[in-house]
């Protein structure tokens, strides 16, 4: 499948360089869709000041050179130098048949595969999974998808908070409980079995002097200590194995990545950096100073490696495992979708591990951040009495919501049926609400709004997908049956979609490039709402003739796959009844 915009971009290479010569002939054509056109071409507007000429005339000669007949059926210069294009209906029928005969919809992949590695989710063990955690995960796991599909290498990492001083305060209670107590801590126990712990530490001077002996046990390698850290550690990952299960993730347990990983490695970075002169002693601690970064009173900011008491901090994981992923992993391209607060710490140890010589071109490390999820107040989204969303129960919620609805939309599904639907329906809208967004910003959580039937959420756009399944069912025709019919269009809707449907390969690309899933989003919502006006402008079963039948059942058919596709990328299920 040729996506118009790359089909386009070579032509108006060659008419830039026979208009203005071979030094202009990789000027960016600027192409981009438009209300008034099908694609819409800005390249004159940027090459003005270049050759001191107004943008009209440059978009004229453009166009007296352009040769683009079997890809146009008319090309126009409008305004003060845009070139509008139409496409020919033969062109995109062409295009949209080789597109329904390949498994990939013709979307080629990557044409230099990178290792990738994605830093993401994270949870802390001996902690349930709250609210905050859907960003990261959703959007890590998004990213992940679309990797994958065009044809990175894609490593996952769930860099679990397994390590440092409070596993001293948890193991201690952990043993204070009586052994069939200890050998039972459940997934469901945790946040009750941290509070407990954390009671005890604040008012339980004994306990908390034993918490901190205990932290030197684990960290000297005590066997009976690591025994008893090892019991929290897997209770935490059942745990979340059920959490990642229900929301649709593909993390899985060979994913996880602890900080307790990268304990051994520590003491070989700290020397590595003191070798290279990038640490020395400031306040009894071991700290880097970048340059760039200034502390509020213009001194340097310092990144500290080892601690004033001998131990290690988050830097000295974080660069820790930076290393590994690079040296071992041979990683070209590291993403961290942690949120924006750790922007400045990110900043900081990208720069060191350039400094160390690790992080060189063409490898780089990218910090995918983002906002806050928040409740009506426009604050931080919490229970009615102030407690922290627990997400499996956040997730069962949604389920039982999006039951409620289904019932209301199909009441003729049967129990299992109407089941997996409300599955599919409230975990896809709860993860749709996250990814449409814009993830710098932060979103206010809606129930209704997610859940709703109409505009751009997870639901219209499953509704849209299961009405085109039911054409299939009342036609008695298997979809993909229809996958080597003839596509012929001539309605301006059936040109439309087309257009739309073209457009799934580089939607994907630009999540790639930018590391934005809500522009997948928003190209699945513009094929939805386009799909919606085909269905209404031009009959399908009760076509004129079998020969447009045929051709609207196909297009149809491209339509489902396209959309079915695309939801899967961004962790979707697409029902196919509703």
């Amino acid at each position: 499948m040729a996506d118009p915009m790359t089909a386009l971009r070579p032509h108006f290479a060659e008419a830039v360089r026979k208009s203005f010569g071979d030094a202009y002939a990789e000027t960016d054509p600027a192409l981009r869709r438009s209300d008034r056109a099908d694609i819409q071409a800005d390249v004159a507007l940027g090459l003005a000041k270049k050759l001191g000429k107004k943008p009209r005339e440059i978009a004229e000669a453009i166009v007296e050179n352009l040769s683009i007949s079997t890809i146009c059926d008319r090309v126009e210069v409008a305004g003060p130098g845009f070139v509008n294009l139409t496409l020919s209906n033969d062109w995109l029928a062409t295009e949209l048949s080789n597109a329904a005969k390949d498994a990939r919809l013709g979307i080629p992949a990557a044409v230099k595969a990178e290792t990738v590695v994605v830093d993401y989710s994270a949870p802390n063990v001996a902690k349930e999974m709250h609210v905050g955690h859907i960003r990261s995960t959703v959007i890590g796991d998004a990213l992940v998808r679309v990797l994958e599909f065009l044809g990175h290498d894609v490593v996952r990492q769930n860099h679990l908070g397994d390590w440092g001083t409070p596993f001293g305060m948890l193991i201690e209670h952990l043993v204070d409980l009586d052994a069939k107590s200890a050998n039972a801590v459940s997934v469901r126990d945790l946040d009750v079995f941290y509070k407990e712990a954390r009671r005890k530490f604040e008012s339980d001077a004994a306990f908390a002097d034993r918490a901190r002996k205990r932290v030197v046990l684990l960290q000297s390698g005590d066997e009976a200590t690591l025994d008893l850290w090892r019991t929290l550690v897997n209770a935490s990952k059942q745990y979340f194995g059920e959490v990642y299960t229900k929301l649709g993730v593909t993390l899985r347990d060979e994913d996880f990545a602890g900080e307790s990983m990268y304990n051994a490695m520590l003491p070989g970075v700290v020397t590595e950096l003191e070798q290279k002169g990038l640490v020395r002693e400031s306040k009894g601690a071991l700290c880097a100073f970048p340059a760039g970064f200034k502390t509020k009173e213009g001194e340097p900011l310092p990144l500290i490696v080892r601690k004033t008491d001998g131990g290690f901090g988050y830097a000295a994981t974080d660069l820790a495992a930076i290393r590994e992923r690079i040296q071992a992993r041979k990683a070209t391209r590291i993403l961290y979708v942690i949120g924006a607060p750790q922007q400045q710490h990110l900043a900081m140890v990208f720069a060191v591990a350039n400094a160390a010589g690790w992080l060189l071109p063409p490898t780089r490390a990218e910090h995918v951040a983002f906002g806050s999820i928040l409740g009506a107040d426009k604050k931080m989204f919490k229970t009615r009495t102030g407690d922290t969303v627990k997400l499996i129960e956040l997730l069962d919620e949604a389920v039982l919501r999006a039951s409620a609805l289904v019932n209301e939309k199909n009441p003729e599904l049967d129990e299992t049926t109407r089941n997996g639907v409300a599955r599919q329906v409230g975990i896809g809208a709860i993860k749709y609400a996250d990814l449409s967004s814009d993830r710098i910003k932060d979103y206010v959580f809606d129930w209704s709004r997610m859940l709703a039937f109409e505009g751009n959420t997870a639901p219209y756009l499953q509704y849209a997908h299961a009405r085109i399944c039911s054409i299939f069912r009342k036609a008695g025709v298997d979809a993909e049956s229809m996958h080597h019919a003839r596509i012929v269009l001539r309605e301006p809707a059936e040109h439309v979609l087309g257009l739309e449907i073209l457009g799934l390969g580089m939607s994907a690309q630009q999540v790639a490039d930018t590391l934005q899933p809500h522009r997948l989003c928003t190209y699945l919502y513009g094929l939805a709402t386009a799909f919606t006006t085909f269905y209404e402008q031009c009959p399908v079963l009760k076509a004129d003739d079998d020969d447009t039948k045929s051709s609207r059942l196909a297009l149809a058919a491209l339509t489902e796959r396209t959309l079915g596709l695309g939801l899967s990328l961004l962790g979707i299920e697409a029902p196919e009844r509703m």
